[in-house]
Formats: C-alpha cells, structure tokens, sequence
C-alpha cells in the first residue's frame, strides 16, 4: 500500500471524565487520504516509551447509546481506562459499521435478527464482510510523530495493514472479550473472521 501523508490542522484541550478525568488533546488533520473527520484523543505518555494506540472504528449504537448487541462501547471505555493509567493515543476512525456506513449497519440489524451473522448480512446487502483500511490511522500516526506504537487490539488485519504502510508494531496488546448474552453470536462471529478472542463457554460466564 502507497504511504501518504497529512498534517495536524488543531489541537483542543479537553477534560475526560471517562479516562478519570485526565486532559487530552482532541488532534484534527489536514489532508487525509480519505477525507474523513478522524479525531485523535492524545494523552501524554512517560518520554522515551513505545506509545499505547487504541484504533477504534466509530459505533454510533454501541458508544454513544449502549447497544448490547456489540462490544464498541465496553472496548472504547477500556481503550480510555487504559489511556489514562499509561498515557497513548486513541484514534477514533470514522468507519462506522466496518466502513459500510450506518444506515447499511442498522438494515444488516434487520438480517442479524434473522440468524444471519454480522459478516454475512454485510454481503447480502451488497458490501463486504470488513471495508475499513487504515492508511488514514497510518498518516494520523506519522503526524502526530509515531513511527512506534503498541497496538491495543484483536484484529490481526489492523497490525498487518499498519506494518505495511511503515509503522512499526512492536507489541500487540489484547483487549478484554466483553461477552455477554447479548453479543455472544456477534463475538463467535468476528472469532471465526480471524480475531484473537478466547471467548468463554458460556455468555456473560
């Protein structure tokens, strides 16, 4: 994949009572590669360490009003909660429902309540299982001065495509599996698409 390249266009202080209330700075860009409002979340890390980065797609259902159906909003809360104790960068991408958009997410609701899985009801409407690619997290990266990072995540495609574009992954750090009841089809889903989860026997055990 070709690099490309952008520039930070503002950086806004900000209190965040779900990272116990430490300051970040909310980073906006110029010229990213696919003309999204990405936002970085910027929390101070010790000099000298390999940063923490959370690369989390944006879920409207999952972050802002709670769907049980996901685990968007426990993952972006422990991103945050780990931010705070150590410091890193939280990238919060614009790709809601895997890149399909959010009206093509909520209609694949409709085939999910039908026994489909996630990735399936992607196709039969017409897209693809996962349509994100991440070259605008790589020139956030190279931006905001990270060539380093440790990956906070489970998705072996966000690694791979991120050391193909030039930053380099030294550790890849895995997030919780927040099962419950709720999302336990949707987790067996993205386990069986290649994600590193070790989910449990039962839901919500």
């Amino acid at each position: 994949m070709p690099q490309t390249t952008c520039a930070v266009r503002a950086r806004v202080p900000i209190t965040l009572e779900r990272a116990r209330g430490r300051t970040a700075e909310l980073v906006t860009f110029h010229d990213l590669p696919d003309a999204q409002e990405h936002i970085a979340c910027v929390l101070p890390h010790p000099p000298g360490t390999v940063p923490l980065v959370r690369m989390h797609s944006e879920c409207l259902t999952g972050d802002m009003l709670g769907s049980a159906r996901c685990d968007c909003g426990p993952q972006l809360d422990e991103a945050l909660t780990a931010l705070a104790d150590e410091g890193g960068v939280l990238l919060y991408l614009r790709q809601e429902g895997r890149g399909i958009g959010l009206y093509n997410k909520l209609d694949t609701y409709v085939l999910q309540d039908q026994d489909i899985d996630t990735f399936s009801a992607n196709r039969l409407i017409g897209r693809g299982e996962d349509e994100r690619d991440y070259r605008a997290a790589a020139a956030m990266l190279r931006a905001l001065g990270l060539h380093r990072i440790r990956l906070l995540t489970n998705n072996p495609d966000k690694v791979a495509q991120l050391r193909a574009l030039g930053i380099r992954v030294e550790d890849v750090v895995p997030t919780g599996v927040h099962l419950t009841p709720d999302n336990a089809r949707y987790l067996s889903a993205k386990a069986g698409s290649g994600h590193t989860l070790a989910l449990l026997t039962e839901a919500g055990a």
